[in-house]
């Protein structure tokens, strides 16, 4: 890495689109942002920048093992001058009483030589709101939002000073409204008495952008903090305020155009992301796949797939979508397990996107989280530069250390309006 000057701020995020979410908000609130896939290998050249999130998928794997790749990735960091690393985690705050979140924030508060860590996942552009250490979902606690369901880490509890105690070594602490109201220097001390009486965390309530950026002021001078992208927000803010930030942050990272073909790929079954597929059917080519057939023949289908694509993409973009509605998807996974199910369709998309790129695809569109990290890892693509921003959320993002430069759109299921992948093409050239 060639930096000339120490890291503003690090961050481990515990999965990609998360990373990229984190990264766009850095970008926007005026720090020059890499984000990379895993911790980067020592040779591996990135431009000089202000922040860098190290991206894992680390948020449902065994405690142990994210543990193990949380503080691989705070060393490194440390390593290239951040003072403080945020441990990047979902506003919705998934995680089970094992893990993960609560046994990551101990291991990385106790590499940082810290007594207490700040926690909150609130970002109230996105309806996430932290009140009386409950978590919101627009006007609904979380245990009573759709999110209670979530497949992998269902949350049945709000109250985040409770969820966090179960999962962690250390005592939890409540940093109320009343207090952030007073500024950052209420909040430094109740952080400061909280530590004193044996606390090692402190759930801290925001609901407003104001609330975040006082949260931001009071800890950027700490080493560690734990929280979703709005925490991110009031961090760049404090560290743009004291002059260690970029003017024009965002559009010093595009950089010069990329040329080559462009295509979509969709892997989320979200509302949002079938919305999208739908509208894009009136701009350019779409290919369904038969979920249930790519179980039965991958191979087969993959090469389908990419004959699809080659045929047309001198033509211009195109769309392959493995999404389908909800209630095809529960037969499928009722047939053959939802994890194989979403393993299969995750290995079959990234193997189309390797076979897109290699056919001179070098502006790639992904719908889903888990299509992106699968199709990202394929294509051994390792750090990004953080571009402008397409939906709220999503970045342009341009590959960075590869020899032939891309540019790519890694998005969450539920992101983005109608018109997103439009969008994202057109923004990126």
């Amino acid at each position: 890495m060639t930096t000339a000057k120490p890291l503003a701020l690090g961050c481990v995020a515990d999965d990609y689109t998360g990373a990229s979410d984190l990264a766009n908000t850095l970008t926007k609130a005026g720090l020059r942002t890499v984000q990379t896939i895993g911790v980067p290998a020592p040779d591996l050249p990135l431009p000089e920048t202000d922040a860098v999130v190290v991206a894992l998928k680390s948020r449902s794997i065994p405690a142990p093992e994210a543990v193990a790749r949380s503080r691989e990735a705070e060393a490194w960091l440390r390593q290239r001058g951040a003072a403080h690393v945020m441990f990047k985690v979902c506003s919705t705050f998934d995680s089970t009483d094992a893990g993960n979140i609560g046994p990551v924030a101990d291991a990385l508060r106790e590499a940082a030589g810290e007594a207490i860590a700040l926690v909150t996942p609130a970002f109230p552009e996105t309806g996430r709101s932290v009140y009386q250490g409950n978590l919101f979902v627009g006007a609904l606690p979380l245990d009573e939002s759709p999110l209670k369901d979530h497949p992998l880490n269902p949350m049945r509890d709000a109250n985040l000073v409770r969820v966090l105690a179960r999962q962690s070594a250390s005592a939890v602490g409540l940093i109320d409204m009343a207090t952030v109201a007073k500024g950052p220097e209420a909040v430094a001390a109740r952080l400061d008495a909280l530590a004193a009486g044996g606390k090692g965390a402190a759930i801290a309530d925001a609901i407003f952008d104001r609330d975040l950026e006082t949260l931001g002021r009071a800890i950027v001078g700490r080493r560690v903090s734990v929280g979703a992208s709005g925490l991110g927000l009031g961090l760049a803010r404090a560290l743009a305020a004291d002059g260690r930030g970029t003017r024009d942050a965002a559009g010093a990272a595009v950089g010069e155009p990329v040329g080559g073909y462009a295509a979509c790929l969709a892997g989320s079954c979200s509302q949002a992301t079938l919305g999208q597929v739908a509208a894009a059917e009136a701009l350019m080519p779409v290919l369904h796949l038969d979920a249930g057939r790519l179980l039965a023949e991958p191979e087969a289908v993959i090469a389908e797939a990419l004959t699809f694509a080659r045929e047309r993409i001198a033509a211009g973009p195109v769309l392959i979508a493995s999404s389908a509605e909800p209630e095809a998807v529960r037969a499928l996974q009722s047939r053959h397990g939802s994890e194989a199910a979403g393993h299969a369709v995750e290995a079959a998309l990234s193997a189309i996107a390797e076979g897109l790129v290699a056919s001179g695809v070098r502006r790639l569109v992904i719908a889903g989280g888990e299509t992106s990290g699968a199709a990202v890892d394929r294509l051994g693509l390792r750090a990004f530069l953080v571009g402008p921003e397409i939906a709220a959320g999503v970045p342009v993002l341009r590959s960075a250390g590869r020899p032939e430069p891309m540019l790519l759109a890694l998005k969450s299921g539920n992101f983005g309006g109608p018109d997103f992948f439009a969008r994202a093409l057109d923004m990126m050239g």
